[in-house]
């Protein structure tokens, strides 16, 4: 890949380039999409995003394309196809988080989309100009994740669905080096 001006964990790795270029801070919107994000960062809790980066492939197999309606059927078998699955992380609570994410989209009063965009920050914000600058959590985060946890959902803490926001283009941490800060 062609050497750009990136935010400096974009750097390490061709899965992490791709992931930083193409991906990351890029406005996302749709059902399956944003609870496929919310999965993976959750599935990420306590381990390397490249770990979650190289296994998702396998991860939209094993979980029917992150698509809500059908995860939120999945039972007791399902469950432990998932736990004897190498290609994804075998966590129970993670898995079963997963499911039970599902079933609360289904229980929402009007769309994930909606519902998690609602929590996108206003206004303009500093443009960090190092990765010590990032936040970790926010108060929207925070508020996000007590309005999920409300609803039902699980494995959503502030940490993790401020990464959530940071995947989806609802914040933009690209420190004011990376070439794609320059982009805005």
């Amino acid at each position: 890949m062609t050497e750009l001006a990136r935010c400096p964990w974009g750097n390490s790795t061709e899965e992490y380039q791709r992931y930083h270029d193409e991906e990351w801070g890029v406005e996302l919107h749709g059902e399956p999409e944003l609870y496929e994000r919310m999965t993976l960062e959750g599935f990420q809790s306590g381990l390397s995003w490249i770990t979650i980066l190289r296994k998702r492939p396998a991860f939209r197999a094993a979980f029917a394309g992150f698509d809500p309606k059908l995860v939120a059927e999945f039972d007791e078998r399902d469950v432990a196809r998932l736990m004897a699955d190498a290609g994804i992380v075998r966590n129970r609570a993670k898995i079963l988080a997963a499911i039970t994410n599902a079933r609360a989209v289904g229980e929402l009063d009007r769309p994930l989309d909606e519902l998690l965009w609602s929590f996108a920050p206003t206004g303009r914000r500093r443009r960090p100009r190092t990765l010590d600058e990032v936040p970790a959590i926010t108060e929207e985060s925070k508020a996000m994740a007590k309005e999920l946890r409300r609803r039902g959902f699980a494995f959503v803490g502030p940490t993790t669905m401020y990464a959530l926001m940071q995947a989806t283009g609802m914040v933009d941490d690209h420190i004011s080096t990376c070439w794609r800060a320059k982009q805005k």
